[in-house]
């Protein structure tokens, strides 16, 4: 990260100018590009206070604490500025995965004025069975059309009501 220390009615320090870039450094990780930090400590009667502002992946995100210590005023507008980049990257992602379909929807996005027909998806438990009992269910239920599989072949099979009252069968080829 590139960072800027500048000290107002405070004698220059390249202590706190290291621990400043050390601890900003370790910020890096939340930044996919490069980003800079202007640092300004300063010092007015018995208030030590640390302005930090950072920009980088379009974000600008500011922080400033006073304390009567240096290094514990540096130490919390890092650990505020930490809890900002957080939530803002947070934010982001929460945005981002809203434009995104959801692949476990029951029916998939379709353009209004589009002409194609809507799809509806139907989770099925399809349990082993013979041709004969999937009859019998198929007289139970009020479906067209039962999907199991033959306990025989044990492939997946289809059977569906024609238009006549019969019963047809799809099963695949062996």
């Amino acid at each position: 990260m590139n960072t800027s220390v500048r000290f107002k009615n405070l004698e220059p320090s390249d202590a706190l100018k290291s621990y400043v870039s050390e601890k900003l450094n370790r910020m890096d990780k939340y930044f996919n590009g490069p980003a800079e930090a202007n640092v300004v400590l300063s010092i007015e009667k018995f208030r030590h206070s640390a302005d930090i502002n950072i920009m980088g992946d379009r974000l600008t995100i500011n922080g400033k604490e006073e304390t009567e210590e240096m290094y514990s005023a540096i130490d919390m507008v890092l650990d505020k500025l930490e809890g900002q980049i957080k939530k803002n990257k947070q934010k982001g992602r929460k945005y981002r995965s809203k434009g995104k379909s959801d692949t476990r929807a029951s029916e998939p996005a379709v353009d209004k004025g589009s002409d194609q027909p809507r799809v509806r998806v139907h989770h099925i438990e399809f349990k082993p069975m013979d041709v004969e009992e999937a009859v019998m269910q198929m007289d139970l239920i009020t479906d067209n059309f039962l999907v199991f599989t033959n306990a025989r072949t044990e492939s997946v099979n289809v059977l569906y009501r024609q238009k006549d009252g019969n019963y047809g069968l799809i099963q695949p080829r062996a």
